[in-house]
């Protein structure tokens, strides 16, 4: 994997944004800043998701006459071991070569190394993933500690792999998984 994909997911992990845009963004935002080639999806008109490749941005309205309010995002690196092409053309002008897989050992090295603190928070996946978050950011990262079983296909998350990362994970929803999944240290 090149510097610079790593550099972009430590980008996201400690700005909690994809290359600026917010979770609470708008959807014209969003595409202000990723481009317009994205699947959208609007079930029921209340929720809207739009699919960047790998990034996915994610909205609510209270009605249709409503405007979208920004929810979340979601990165889902898992997609890189089955298609290099899930990489967002703006992101990958910005950051070269992204690799099929993303070992979260490494991720955790270099965030260390930058002074970007991720503390492990248990999950109701647990034991096949665990969940760590950095508290400034709000994002949270999803690690496979089960490999899938891949068959004879190419593709599929490994021991360590970054399955996804995630933002916004409030305190609040922090403090929910430690009370429901049990206190676990970083």
């Amino acid at each position: 994997m090149t510097p610079h994909s790593l550099a972009f997911y430590i980008d996201v992990i400690a700005s909690g944004t994809v290359l600026g845009a917010k979770p609470t963004d708008s959807p014209e935002q969003v595409t202000a800043i990723l481009g317009s080639d994205f699947a959208e999806n609007s079930p029921g008109g209340l929720s809207m998701w739009r699919n960047y490749g790998m990034a996915e941005f994610f909205w609510t309205r209270e009605s249709r006459d409503r405007p979208w309010q920004g929810h979340h995002f979601t990165l889902q690196v898992h997609r890189l071991s089955w298609s290099g092409g899930a990489v967002n053309e703006v992101i990958r002008e910005r950051y070269g070569r992204f690799d099929r897989h993303l070992g979260f050992g490494r991720l955790q090295r270099l965030a260390i190394r930058r002074g970007v603190h991720l503390e492990q928070v248990p999950d109701g996946n647990a034991p096949a993933y665990t969940r760590h978050w950095q508290p400034a950011s709000h994002v949270s990262v999803m690690v496979c500690r089960s490999p899938e079983k891949r068959g004879r296909r190419r593709g599929g998350t490994r021991l360590d792999d970054v399955y996804s990362l995630s933002s916004s994970t409030s305190p609040e929803q922090v403090a929910w998984y430690r009370a429901t999944y049990g206190c676990q240290s970083a």
